[in-house]
């Protein structure tokens, strides 16, 4: 029976292996320490239960019982406020709106770089040389604090980690002056919490 005719009592992600987005959502769903039942999507041939509960056919796709949330923020800040400890978004309202902000620029602008890359072509060296010139020139706000401008691990080291841990992958080498990023990068590598949140073929794309 398909999943969006049966009940719905457990959590359950749609995924693809390797996508920096979906990464996003288990690394959450790792940091909340939630049980889920992990449905691996081959985007190219959709299952049908995506196709019925998406009507983009996109992943990250969460279905909680009757409810289907297929954005990578909504998903992120539901699970954060479904799950609410350990939570992942400061309590008061200023470093809750400078995390968003910066979410919001990882999103518009780093993302979209990436998504260039990864397509390949005349535009990727050009998106990769932006995304590099991007990354230097807010190296020091990785440097800051343990996490990114927090403390705690929050909702936007969820969104910055499975991005720099691509960075082998995606052919991005970062100079000296940049080092705040590799150096807070490999402190949420070592976590458990991150190394729970990968597939396999994730696992072979940091070396």
């Amino acid at each position: 029976m398909a999943l969006s005719q049966r009940s719905r009592a457990v959590l359950t992600l749609f995924t693809a292996r390797d996508c920096v987005h979906c990464h996003r959502i288990r690394l959450v769903l790792s940091a909340k320490g939630v049980s889920y039942d992990q449905v691996v999507v081959d985007l190219d041939n959709p299952p049908e239960d995506l196709i019925e509960l998406n009507p983009y056919n996109s992943v990250p796709t969460l279905v909680d019982r009757d409810l289907v949330l297929y954005d990578t923020s909504v998903i992120s800040e539901y699970l954060d406020e479904r799950y609410p400890h350990p939570p992942l978004m400061p309590v008061d309202p200023l470093s809750r709106a400078r995390l968003r902000l910066a979410m919001v620029r990882l999103e518009n602008d780093w993302l979209t770089l990436v998504d260039q890359i990864e397509e390949g072509g005349k535009g990727a060296e050009l998106a990769r040389k932006a995304l590099r010139e991007e990354l230097i020139s807010n190296a020091l706000a990785f440097k800051a604090s343990k996490f990114f401008l927090s403390p705690e691990i929050s909702l936007a080291d969820c969104a910055f980690a499975p991005l720099i841990w691509r960075f082998d992958s995606l052919g991005i080498q970062l100079p000296k002056e940049a080092q705040p990023i590799i150096d807070y990068g490999e402190r949420i590598f070592h976590s458990q919490v991150f190394t729970r949140s990968m597939t396999p073929e994730e696992r072979v794309l940091h070396t």
